[in-house]
């Protein structure tokens, strides 16, 4: 199981919206997102706006792909990307993975 940590940047001026939105994800999303096994799932947030993102997924690429390819995910994506800063494209395809340096079981 490979454990996923990332970082993107949400606008200041959406953080409210942004937290309202997480607090009603669509089921077809969440129901999608665990058919292409993205396990143990959290996103936080700072309070400038610093997004940290977590997952636990047997191959990350593979689940990325697996997403990418959904409708309902490629509709959540537009939907989301005016909240973040620094973007050229969808925020699924903008997140700074982090290099796991230590894990304690």
């Amino acid at each position: 199981m490979s454990r996923v940590c990332f970082l993107l940047q949400v606008r200041r001026d959406r953080l409210t919206e942004y937290k309202h939105r997480h607090q009603h994800v669509w089921p077809e999303m969440l129901k999608a997102l665990g058919e292409a096994g993205w396990r143990n799932y959290s996103l936080f947030l700072r309070e400038d706006g610093l997004l940290v993102g977590y997952l636990e997924t047997p191959d990350f690429p593979t689940a990325v792909r697996q997403m990418e390819v959904l409708n309902v995910n490629e509709h959540w994506q537009r939907e989301m990307k005016p909240f973040f800063e620094g973007l050229s494209g969808r925020p699924d395809r903008g997140m700074l993975r982090l290099e796991e340096i230590f894990h304690l079981d």
